[in-house]
């Protein structure tokens, strides 16, 4: 089985279950011998909800014997910067501060970073360019420090993991 038609296969098993549980599935990776699955939930996740989730992904996956018996089970949250990879994922934070790397071979700069100006079925636009799915490679959300109360004013700060 692909890639591709595994993750299809494992949203089409746990996405019903997850909603019907007040969760979002927001993605589904598959890494060698790691499945990492990301939820998210309309009141914000905590470490319940992380285990919840888990624990009927687990069962789900277990039921169906999807993934065979050397596959481990990874289920986080989105965190602060959050995979854009759907054009769902890109509406939702249009905007938003994003940073895009497109595929080699693209015309114009790798990394591209600004606001997310538009999403559609086909495209997007980031700080006025616009830019195919099939371009991108890796898109991200930019956290951003709000202005403290404290008067820093350090300007923009991002926290998490670099692409």
């Amino acid at each position: 089985m692909t890639d591709q038609l595994a993750h299809e296969r494992v949203r089409q098993v746990v996405e019903p279950s997850l909603a019907a549980e007040g969760f979002e599935l927001v993605d589904v990776e598959h890494q060698g011998a790691v499945l990492r699955i990301t939820v998210d939930h309309p009141q914000g996740i905590d470490l319940d909800g992380v285990t919840t989730a888990t624990r009927l992904v687990s069962d789900l996956l277990d039921r169906t014997d999807l993934l065979g018996d050397r596959t481990t089970l990874e289920v986080s949250s989105p965190g602060l910067e959050r995979t854009l990879r759907t054009p769902a994922h890109f509406r939702r934070f249009i905007g938003t501060e994003v940073t895009v790397k497109t595929r080699p071979g693209t015309e114009g700069e790798r990394r591209v970073a600004g606001v997310l100006d538009a999403a559609d079925d086909e495209s997007v636009t980031v700080a006025g360019r616009r830019l195919a799915y099939s371009d991108i490679e890796r898109a991200r959300t930019v956290f951003v420090w709000p202005n403290s109360s404290s008067g820093h004013t350090g300007g923009q700060k991002k926290i998490g993991r670099a692409s």
